[in-house]
């Protein structure tokens, strides 16, 4: 899929800046996965459900920043309810997070 896309539809999709503040067991997931807190600033503290648990363990999770998608619907998970999309790439070993290597504010706009 490489359909050609105008920027404002780009700006359309919200993307910000988060550290991954808890991670949590996700049992009733029909995927392995964990739940996240994610610090997204002035955005608030949000809920992601995210199936990462193949490549990360809980404790190298916390204080990862990470890219989060924060204008989709809220989507119920079993129980849960994933208030932000966390970024990463589908690869054969499993979803590698989209990670921010330089300090940026939790809920910094990505442009």
């Amino acid at each position: 899929m490489n359909s050609k896309i105008n920027y404002e539809d780009f700006e359309k999709v919200d993307l910000r800046a988060g550290t991954i503040i808890e991670v949590m067991d996700f049992p009733e997931a029909r995927k392995p996965a964990y739940k996240l807190r994610i610090n997204l600033g002035e955005i608030g503290i949000k809920n992601s459900s995210a199936q990462i648990k193949n490549i990360y363990s809980k404790e190298e999770l916390i204080g990862k920043r990470v890219v989060c998608v924060v204008n989709f619907h809220p989507k119920q998970i079993g129980p849960f309810i994933s208030e932000v999309l966390t970024t990463g790439f589908d690869t054969d070993s499993g979803i590698v997070l989209t990670t921010i290597d330089k300090p940026v504010k939790n809920g910094m706009k990505l442009f």
